[in-house]
C-alpha cells in the first residue's frame, strides 16, 4: 500500500515561497534541488532527463478520509476481480514509433517539430498476473480529465500519445490516450492505487526515479539511424542499474518498448514468467534479433509532415 503521496511540482512552473519551504525540509531533496524550485542560481551538469530531486515534494497526508472525488474507485472496483501479481511500466522509444506517423495531428506527439520526445516515455503502468495474463477494465470508474489537471504539463512531456487514432475505453466509446490506459489498467491496480490521481502521479515517479533514457545513455547506447548494438548489453546494462531483468519488444529490429517490472511496493523485479528461457523472457518470445538499433527521435510538426518520414509502413 502506498502510505505516501507524492505530488509533482513541477521547475516550470511559479513555485511560490510554500513550494520552496516545502522542499527546502523535504529529507529527499538534494541542494540542486532546492535552488532550482526556490530560484537560487547555481551551475547544473546537463543531464538527458531531470533527476528525480527536482520534480518531487513529498507530502504526508494528514486527512483521515479520501476526499468524495477519489474514492469513486473504491466503491466501484469488481470485488470479483482477482488481485494481479505485480506492476509492468512499460516505456515506448519515440524514435521506433514517430518513424511511423503517416499524419499529424495536435494529440500526436511525433508532432511537435522540436518539442518532439527525444527519450523513453510512458505507455502505461500494468497491473499483470505471473502467467502472462492480466486483468482489464475492473471498474465502472471513468476517465475524468479534471482528476490529473495539475498532471498535465508533465503526462504531455513525458507520457505522450504517438498517434492520432482515438483509444479504446471500458464502457464501449472512444476516448484520451490517457483514458484508455486508466480504464483498462489503472482500475486494477486496487488495492495498491486506489484512484485516478494516484494511478498517473505513480507512474511518473516510478518512471524518474528508475530512468531508462540515462541507463542506457551511460552505458554508451544512444539514438543512431546506423549502429547497431548487441541486445546483451542493453539488457545488462538495465540489469546492472536495477538488479532485474526487462522485457523488450521490438519492431524489426528496432527497440519498440522496454518494460520493467516491479513488486506490489514497486521494488524491482524480473520481468521473466513462467518456464521460458531467459533470452525469450527478456525479449518478447524471441520478438528482438541479437543486435538491435534504437533509431534517432525523429520530427514534424502539426500542418505537414517532413522527408524524415519513413516510407516503411510496417515498421
Amino acid at each position: 500500500m502506498i502510505g505516501t503521496l507524492w505530488k509533482l511540482q513541477i521547475g516550470a512552473f511559479n513555485l511560490g515561497t510554500n513550494a520552496c519551504a516545502s522542499i527546502t525540509n523535504s529529507p529527499f531533496s538534494s541542494a540542486s534541488s532546492i535552488n532550482r524550485v526556490c530560484g537560487r542560481k547555481t551551475r547544473e551538469p546537463k543531464q538527458t532527463m531531470p533527476s528525480l530531486t527536482l520534480f518531487l515534494v513529498v507530502l504526508v497526508l494528514a486527512a483521515a478520509e479520501t476526499p468524495p472525488a477519489r474514492a469513486a474507485l473504491l466503491e466501484s472496483f469488481d470485488a470479483q476481480q482477482r488481485e494481479f501479481d505485480y506492476f509492468a511500466l512499460a516505456l515506448q522509444w519515440p524514435g521506433t514509433y514517430c518513424r511511423r506517423t503517416r499524419h499529424c495531428c495536435p494529440t500526436n506527439g511525433c508532432c511537435r517539430g522540436s518539442n518532439s520526445p527525444t527519450v523513453f516515455t510512458i505507455h502505461g503502468l500494468w497491473p499483470d498476473y505471473n502467467d502472462g495474463t492480466w486483468p482489464a477494465c475492473c471498474s465502472r470508474s471513468s476517465f475524468d480529465p479534471k482528476e490529473i489537471s495539475t498532471l498535465t504539463n508533465a503526462l504531455e512531456q513525458y507520457w505522450p500519445s504517438l498517434s492520432c487514432g482515438s483509444s479504446s475505453t471500458c464502457h464501449g466509446g472512444k476516448g484520451s490516450f490517457w483514458a484508455h490506459e486508466w480504464e483498462k489498467h489503472g482500475t486494477c491496480s486496487y488495492p495498491v492505487i486506489r484512484n485516478e490521481y494516484d494511478y498517473f502521479v505513480t507512474a511518473l515517479n516510478v518512471y524518474f526515479k528508475y530512468n531508462v533514457t540515462d541507463v542506457l545513455n551511460e552505458a554508451g547506447y544512444v539514438p543512431s539511424n546506423t549502429e547497431k548494438y548487441p541486445l546483451g548489453g542493453i539488457i545488462s546494462a538495465i540489469e546492472n542499474a536495477f538488479h532485474a531483468s526487462p522485457l523488450i519488444v521490438c519492431s524489426k529490429d528496432a527497440v519498440e518498448e522496454l518494460r520493467l517490472c516491479f513488486y506490489k511496493d514497486f521494488k524491482p523485479r524480473d520481468c521473466a514468467v513462467g518456464s521460458d528461457i531467459k533470452i525469450d523472457m527478456v525479449t518478447s518470445k524471441g520478438s528482438c534479433p541479437r543486435y538491435v538499433s534504437l533509431p534517432e527521435p525523429v520530427s514534424a510538426r502539426y500542418g505537414g509532415l517532413q522527408s524524415w518520414i519513413s516510407d516503411d509502413a510496417t515498421l
